[in-house]
């Protein structure tokens, strides 16, 4: 087998050492904190082995082009259901019905070595302190499905479905998921915590409309790739893959992110999360042209209007769904219709996707 050459974690916060000790940078209050934070997902290793949770690789969907593939994964200690029960039978047959806050009793094994096969290529990487692998892995492919598996100490081998695109590929679809694909109510603090946490993943809303704009997209552009980019948490993705799938939603690679800690940050920001990814994206497509759907309860619009005039030629058009008006007045009084009269991309504005599907066919997307 050939070995690939590793591109380390793209949000690793840390780098352990020969020894495996963390190298952190920032002031003795930050380092302290990030030892204080080891500490403390050291006892809840502990306190997990003595609950028999085991370690468990989870892959997620990765995408990329002919030459260079992007893998993601998560190595983390978790409860498994018991043998025969209905747990396990839902699992099996992905039925699940979980509630939010049991998506965060799992546990991340930081700094794991996981070993990564596509084909005949292998490579090694190192998870990063939340326990997430997120590499590209150089490899040729033909344009299509594939499949990586992922192979990390002690867990079962997992296998992660990537789509390859084709260099011909000139249209691509980035859409956010709160509140633009599932209607979670973020602006609300309150109303975004029992929904996050609390809400059985069942009873969490479909936005109207919104599933059926995305499948005729793919349906009209079979070959675009389509990105869901959040700022929702890792331990959610499990529950947002089965929500997608469960409302009719096209496959997709999910982009999410980590609270906590990061290598600079005391918090993680979602705007430069957004933002990195688009550039990524940008950079690993070139000649790609995005339809970059969001909604205007938080800082969509911000995030895209920076990004389509940094790069007008890489956006096929803006849609944004409009929250109602309770919604928008939680949300800070965001305006229901921007002033985008200066843009060189086009914006669409509409409070469900039939009405952004009637603006994409005037623009001659749909």
């Amino acid at each position: 087998m050939d070995t690939a050459p590793q591109t380390p974690p793209q949000n690793a916060a840390t780098r352990p050492d020969p020894e495996g000790q963390s190298q952190l940078s920032g002031n003795t209050v930050f380092k302290l904190a990030h030892r204080i934070s080891d500490g403390v997902n050291g006892v809840r290793i502990q306190l997990a082995k003595r609950w028999k949770f085991v370690p468990q690789t989870i892959a997620y969907q990765g995408y990329g082009s002919t030459s260079l593939v992007r893998v993601l994964g998560r190595v983390l200690l978790t409860q498994k259901p018991m043998p025969g029960s209905k747990a396990e039978h839902a699992a099996q047959n992905g039925n699940q019905n979980v509630r939010g806050w049991r998506a965060f009793t799992s546990v991340p094994l930081q700094f794991t070595d996981v070993e990564i096969t596509i084909g005949d290529v292998v490579t090694h990487v190192r998870a990063d302190r939340g326990g997430l692998i997120d590499t590209e892995v150089s490899v040729q492919l033909e344009p299509g499905w594939h499949t990586a598996v992922l192979r990390a100490e002690g867990t079962e081998p997992v296998e992660a479905r990537i789509r390859v695109i084709a260099p011909d590929v000139k249209f691509g679809i980035v859409s956010d998921i709160d509140d633009t694909v599932m209607v979670t109510a973020l602006p609300r603090p309150f109303l975004a915590l029992w929904n996050t946490f609390v809400l059985s993943e069942r009873a969490r809303m479909a936005t109207p409309g919104m599933a059926v704009l995305l499948d005729r997209l793919t349906v009209e552009h079979p070959d675009a790739p389509v990105i869901y980019l959040s700022t929702g948490p890792w331990n959610a993705a499990p529950t947002l893959a089965r929500f997608l799938t469960r409302n009719m939603y096209p496959s997709g690679a999910l982009l999410l992110t980590d609270w906590g800690l990061t290598q600079d940050r005391w918090f993680r920001s979602g705007q430069d999360h957004k933002h990195r990814n688009l550039e990524r994206l940008a950079k690993e497509f070139p000649d790609m042209q995005w339809l970059l759907i969001g909604d205007n309860g938080q800082h969509d619009e911000a995030i895209y209007s920076g990004f389509s005039q940094e790069h007008p030629d890489k956006v096929a058009a803006i849609a944004i769904r409009q929250l109602s008006v309770s919604e928008s007045v939680f949300a800070g009084g965001h305006s229901e219709d921007g002033d985008h009269t200066a843009s060189q991309v086009p914006w669409i504005y509409s409070p469900d996707g039939a009405g952004i599907a009637k603006q994409l066919t005037a623009l001659d997307l749909l």
